[in-house]
């Protein structure tokens, strides 16, 4: 019988933003060695594609079934298996010197932390109470952003003084230190899940998603956005050659919007029950408006700005989402919601990338900017609509709560 006290929930948060923060700055270092290392070796730029479509890229189709273990299983076994999983991966990629091995070890990484974002999206919950799930998803949101964008920076400058193998294996390392942090949380990762029966089978994300108006407006949103806003992340390293800023100047713009998505996470702890339709919108705008202006802007210096602004807007965005998505999904299919949700978006960002290899060159980086700006601005005339939704049933809600 397990004796120890009850981590608290504010505790139990903090120490899951630190575990979280520790292996995506970890994972992140590791992916940006790997895919130097792999054009290193080859020689070859398709082969860097294969890294990404096999790491990256599978998310988008495995994310769903993995979603499913976060319903059946303890939550915080799940994340600490996976973690201990990914861990061995990354080990045995540290091992290895053949291109093919390291592609086939970083796959299987990637399908062991498959799991581990829907099953921890989904216990916040659980863990706090209502009212404090604004802060919780603002900490994690933030922590996450600072991993993305810490971690190929951490990557490239390690390969300067230490070899491929040790950034792999600490990466290794940092995983067996998040899953210890997680094993020392004491909560409520998972509810009753007395709905089990009603939500059956690896698809009920998707059925979920598809019956609830508000979640499905917002994912066809995010369809739309980046549709046209999917192509700035190919179109970073040629707008930095075309104002001759090097490699300095493509870190800045990956630093400036990761920076900018700290902050944007952070002032989303501000965000109160039932404005998430209101700020999502705003930040659409603010994101359309800085899109466009990236692509009309005759300085480097101002777009690395845009670019942070952009980056606030969008860290405000992931707060908002993931509320709707946790407060509108039950826990007995929450996991699946969020693999679903964040599947479709994987695979709109695939067909973005393979669009971009095209309309880059086509019309340059700045008008692949601008192009998502418009795309963005669409989005925005959506989410007004799922606004008025959102506000039809929290009328209907407060209306039944006041029937005698």
């Amino acid at each position: 019988m397990d004796t120890q006290p009850v981590t608290a929930p504010r505790t139990a948060v903090r120490r899951l933003a630190t575990a979280r923060i520790i292996s995506i700055t970890g994972g992140a270092a590791a992916y940006a060695a790997l895919n130097f290392t792999i054009f290193e070796k080859t020689g070859s730029a398709a082969w860097v594609a294969l890294s990404l479509l096999l790491t990256f890229g599978v998310l988008g189709f495995v994310g769903p079934p993995a979603g499913m273990l976060g319903d059946r299983f303890d939550r915080r076994k799940l994340m600490v298996v996976s973690e201990l999983a990914g861990a061995a991966c990354f080990g045995m990629m540290a091992l290895s010197d053949e291109p093919s091995w390291l592609l086939t070890w970083a796959f299987l990484s990637a399908l062991a932390e498959a799991p581990f974002f829907s099953a921890s999206e989904a216990a916040i919950p659980n863990i706090v109470a209502p009212e404090d799930v604004t802060w919780a998803n603002s900490l994690l949101g933030a922590s996450r952003s600072a991993g993305i964008t810490l971690g190929p920076a951490l990557g490239g400058a390690m390969l300067v003084v230490l070899s491929s193998d040790a950034v792999f294996a600490l990466n290794a390392v940092s995983f067996v230190v998040s899953a210890l942090i997680i094993v020392g949380v004491r909560a409520p990762f998972s509810g009753e899940r007395d709905q089990e029966e009603e939500f059956h089978g690896v698809r009920a994300g998707f059925r979920f998603l598809r019956q609830d108006r508000v979640l499905r407006t917002l994912l066809l949103a995010w369809v739309v956005f980046i549709s046209g806003m999917g192509m700035s992340m190919v179109a970073d390293a040629p707008l930095a050659a075309v104002f001759d800023a090097g490699s300095f100047g493509f870190g800045l713009l990956i630093t400036a919007w990761g920076g900018g998505s700290v902050v944007g996470a952070l002032i989303g702890k501000r965000m109160k029950t039932g404005s998430e339709g209101t700020w999502l919108v705003i930040a659409g705008i603010v994101i359309a408006a800085t899109g466009i202006g990236v692509g009309l802007s005759p300085w480097f210096a101002l777009i690395v700005v845009l670019l942070f602004v952009m980056g606030v807007a969008d860290g405000t965005t992931l707060v908002a989402e993931t509320n709707l998505r946790q407060r509108r999904a039950p826990d007995a299919v929450r996991s699946r919601v969020t693999a679903a949700f964040m599947g479709v978006m994987h695979v709109m960002l695939a067909f973005a990338y393979i669009a971009a290899a095209f309309v880059v060159p086509w019309i340059g980086p700045q008008g692949a900017y601008a192009v998502g700006g418009v795309t963005a601005g669409l989005a925005v005339l959506v989410l007004i609509r799922m606004r008025r939704l959102l506000a039809l049933d929290e009328a209907a809600r407060l209306e039944g709560s006041e029937a005698p």
